[in-house]
Parts: structure tokens; sequence; C-alpha cells
């Protein structure tokens, strides 16, 4: 029997894989230099690469997703364990079952399930790759991420959701998790970045045991969560949960080492782009011209002019960073327009299917059709 060791792979096993990841709802888009096939060599041994192609979006026991990759039951998990471990796939584990096995994405997935497993070498590839990933129009119309005010400046007069408040989406889970930033793990790499938190971003429920089982984060009570969230405020940073309204992360960002923000902030009208609910306001009479709040802004939408402050709209992501740093309350946020309001999908899954019919990779029809087929697998695996 030919086993993982000895078998010899063929020299397109990572161009499979990256048209795999390609045609996952967040896409990998190949370069012209190939780029993107380093860093799957960097990430992936040649067995995991042949592996990685034959799991789907829908969660699989080893037994199912051996079947279709040919592979004997035993072979396929250890392999999908030892990918668990590296960030390559997702995995649900619960008492008395086995685990069960999905597809990650490469971003949002993969590349933040590499905390602590950065090397210079990935991170310059990264780096490189990531400008080129990225679709402004393709995030206009399906943000994997949202921003939501800091919560000190929700004003009281403000109609604001639960799920657009940071403290109410942590009061909604008994699991949660902080891990550091892979941002700034990663800029920290390459002698950039800055000094903000790295402890800050935080992981609820499934998500949360995922990061904890494979070594990326801690747990913490809801108390401990909200002080992190308060300490975020203070340092500066964005709060971006997941498109959702019942999310499993919360992201805290700032505009030199996040790489959705500072590929936003490349956009001459980053406001029309981001997925918020909200919109900074100035009121110039009462302004002091003090300058505090054009350091706290990570998007360059405020500016001192003449001794005033002026503020861009195009620019403004609604963050309310330079809310709460205003002495004279001269910044206040405001709700956007009805016709400006985003869609916020219900759950992750409906948040995926809208990012991969935004890309024409999925639809309800084609995910149900990958339900059936795990079914038939299913029943069709040896036990």
């Amino acid at each position: 029997m030919t086993t993982p060791q000895t078998k010899r792979y063929s020299a397109d096993v990572y161009e499979r894989l990256a048209r795999h990841l390609d045609n996952l709802p967040a896409g990998f888009p190949p370069t012209e230099n190939g780029v993107e096939l380093r860093i799957l060599r960097r990430l992936f041994m040649p067995e995991e690469a042949e592996l990685a192609p034959h799991l789907t979006l829908v969660a699989e026991e080893p037994r199912v997703i051996a079947r279709r990759a040919g592979l004997p039951v035993a072979d396929a998990a250890r392999c999908l364990a030892q990918m668990e471990k590296k960030g390559l796939v997702y995995a649900i584990h619960r008492p008395h079952r086995p685990p069960r096995y999905m597809a990650a994405q490469f971003v949002v997935g993969i590349y933040e399930y590499q905390v602590g497993k950065l090397d210079p070498e990935l991170v310059q590839d990264i780096e490189e790759y990531m400008p080129q990933w990225w679709d402004f129009d393709g995030w206009k119309k399906a943000p994997q991420l949202r921003t939501i005010p800091v919560g000190e400046s929700i004003d009281p007069h403000l109609d604001v959701w639960p799920y657009e408040q940071a403290g109410e989406l942590v009061r909604g889970h008994k699991a949660v998790a902080v891990a550091p930033c892979i941002c700034r793990q990663e800029q920290h790499l390459i002698g950039s970045g800055c000094e903000k938190p790295l402890e800050s971003c935080l992981t609820f429920d499934q998500a949360a045991h995922y990061f904890v089982r494979n070594g990326m984060s801690r747990w913490v009570s809801q108390d401990e969560a909200l002080a992190i969230l308060a300490r975020a405020e203070e340092a500066g940073l964005v709060l971006q949960p997941g498109n959702s309204r019942e999310v499993l992360s919360i992201c805290t960002c700032c505009g030199c080492c996040c790489g959705v923000l500072r590929n936003i902030k490349r956009h001459p009208k980053p406001a029309s782009i981001v997925a918020s609910a909200f919109q900074a306001t100035l009121n110039p009479a009462t302004c002091l011209g003090c300058g505090a709040c054009t350091g706290r802004c990570q998007m360059e939408a405020l500016h001192l002019d003449d001794g005033q402050a002026v503020l861009d709209p195009d620019r403004c992501i609604g963050c309310g960073l330079c809310v709460t740093t205003c002495p004279s309350g001269s910044l206040r946020l405001a709700r956007k327009p009805e016709s400006e309001q985003p869609h916020v999908p219900r759950n992750i899954v409906e948040s995926t299917i809208r990012l991969g019919q935004s890309r024409g990779r999925m639809s309800v029809g084609e995910l149900v059709g990958m339900q059936v087929r795990s079914v038939v697998d299913r029943l069709l695996a040896p036990r």
C-alpha cells in the first residue's frame, strides 16, 4: 500500500489547491508572479495540499473526507488533525463524537489562524500578495467585516441595535477568548507597525474553542473581555466584528497594521466601501482646534486647517474614536440615512453565501448540493 510518506505527489498539487481556495466565497486569485503558490508551499506539506481540496464548507468526519479523497481513514484523520494544528482547516470538536473538519478560506481564515506561527519570509510573501487579493468593489458588495462604534462614543440619543454595540455582542456569549492581533504580530516581524495592545482580538463560541484548542488564544471572562474593549478604545483601535448579527469574533484594528484598514485607507473614499451604520459630525462653532481628534482617526478623515478641525465625510468610517477624545463635544456620531445603511446578514452562513454570490462562486442551490453530497458520502463511507 502506498503511504503518505512514500507517495509521489504531482507537481501541480499546489495549483489545484490554489484553484480550490479561489473557488471558495472569499477567493484566492492567481497572480502573474505566482506569489500565492509560494505562500501555499510555505504553509502546506504536499500531502496536506492534496487532501485540502476534498474539504467543503460542510463540516465532515474524517471517514467521509477519506472516502472522497481515496485515502485510508487513519491516514486522513492523522493528516486532518495535523492540518488543524497548523491552522489550515477549521474543525469542530464535540464530546464523545469524532471531530468534524471543513475547508478554511484564505481570508478570513487560514491567514488569521497563523497567529504565533508567522515567520519573516511568509510575512513578506503575504505583504506582496494581499494588495493583489484585495477587491474594493467586491468588499463593498459583501464585506467580511463591519465597523461598529467604540462604546463611549454612543450617545443616548442614537438609535443603536444590539449587534452594533461591542459590549452587547460580548454579553451575548458564554465562551469568550482573546488572541493576539495577527496583523500587528505580522508587522512587528518586519520591523514595522505600532505599539498598540497586541492581545486584543476576541473570539466566541465554537471559534473560541478552535482558537484555544490550537494554542492561538486563551479563555477570558465576560468582564475581562469588556476590559479588553475598554483598553482598545483608549489605545485608539477600531472595532470590527464579522459582518453578521450573530458574530464569532471582534477584531480591534489600527490603520497602520490591519490588513483590512490599510487597504481601505488606500481608497479615496473609504466611507463608500465600509459596512458602517454611523458617521461622525463636526460642529465648527465649538471646536477648540486642539487637534486631539486627528491622531485618533485611523482613516485620516480629520485634519487641522488654520486652527480649526476639518472633517472629510468621504473618509469617515463611523468608528467613534474621534468622539471620545474631543474635549468640547464638537464631534458626535450620527446614524447614516436609511438609504446608506449596510445590510447585515443574520449569521455567518448567510454572510458567506452573500460573499460567494458577489463573486459568482456560490449560490444557495450550490450550498444545498454540497450538503446533499456530504450526506451521500457520509452514508457510503465505512464506519
